[in-house]
């Protein structure tokens, strides 16, 4: 009987120390940290991340999400350590929309020039009197896609406004070009095939998931003095943990510059800090 409960302690104690964190090759206890990330180009590069944040006792989970709403629903419901999605105006929209979100940028990582699309045209100056532009119904994002049509000149914003603006605040529209908002961002590629319109602004991470190159098949792109930077977003209080820190330390290092630089050849820009 003694020999019995000697191994059943033993066993107890073994199951104790599993459950308290996993060990790198050097024997020391690894951190698990779980982001939730958009297919494109996030994903990515959080895989590409993952063994340099091995290499410094992280061990990362990836959960993949296909919209633009559940990242920060699970990220407020503890489901996810961290997401990383959206740019400052889109979470800043959120926390406006849902007064329970209580979260905070903790770094920014690569902008993704906002493009517009188009089937008919080869450019914006080729849009017709009364064309159809088909935008998503993200309002945060209407500014910055206005601002693309402004710097065009086809159209004028309310003097102020800038990446604030609403479709409300266009004062001038010489060609009455129709600006439709109603459609979920992730469904703007299936739009652009279908062509729905004579123009489809699409986000540059479902673009790239749709196999567009946004650099090559947008007839226009926004430009890289844009703000819209994505960002790593975690709950407030959480941006100085050490595994959040190490994360944004390993997403600016030289390794992973590179990698965007490589992979998405201008189509995705890294922020370098």
């Amino acid at each position: 009987m003694k020999r019995i409960v000697q191994v059943l302690l033993a066993s107890l104690a073994v199951f104790v120390l599993a459950a308290c964190g996993s060990s790198t090759s050097g024997g020391e206890k690894t951190e698990k940290l779980v982001v939730g990330a958009s297919n494109v180009p996030h994903a990515e590069i959080l895989e590409e991340a993952k063994p340099l944040l091995k290499e410094k006792g992280i061990d990362l989970e990836i959960v993949k999400f296909q919209d633009y709403i559940l990242p920060n629903k699970s990220l407020y419901e503890k489901e996810i350590d961290a997401n990383y999605f959206q740019h400052i105006p889109y979470l800043t929209q959120q926390v406006k929309d849902n007064p329970k979100y209580k979260f905070e940028n903790a770094g920014a990582v690569h902008l993704e020039p906002m493009g517009v699309y188009s089937k008919r045209h080869k450019s914006l100056k080729d849009i017709p009197d009364g064309g159809k532009v088909i935008l998503s119904n993200s309002v945060a994002e209407h500014g910055r896609i206005l601002s693309i049509f402004e710097a065009e000149g086809l159209i004028k914003l309310k003097e102020g406004k800038g990446y604030e603006a609403q479709i409300s605040d266009i004062v001038e529209n010489p060609r009455k070009l129709e600006f439709v908002a109603d459609i979920d961002p992730g469904l703007l590629t299936k739009a652009y095939e279908n062509d729905e319109g004579d123009a489809i602004v699409i986000n540059t991470n479902f673009a790239i998931d749709a196999d567009l190159n946004p650099k090559k098949d947008s007839i226009a792109l926004e430009g890289s003095e844009s703000p819209f930077a994505n960002i790593i977003t975690v709950r407030e209080g959480d941006k100085e943990k050490k595994s959040i820190k190490t994360l944004i330390e390993v997403l600016h290092s030289k390794e992973i510059t590179d990698f965007i630089d490589k992979e998405y050849k201008g189509s995705v820009l890294a922020v370098k800090e």
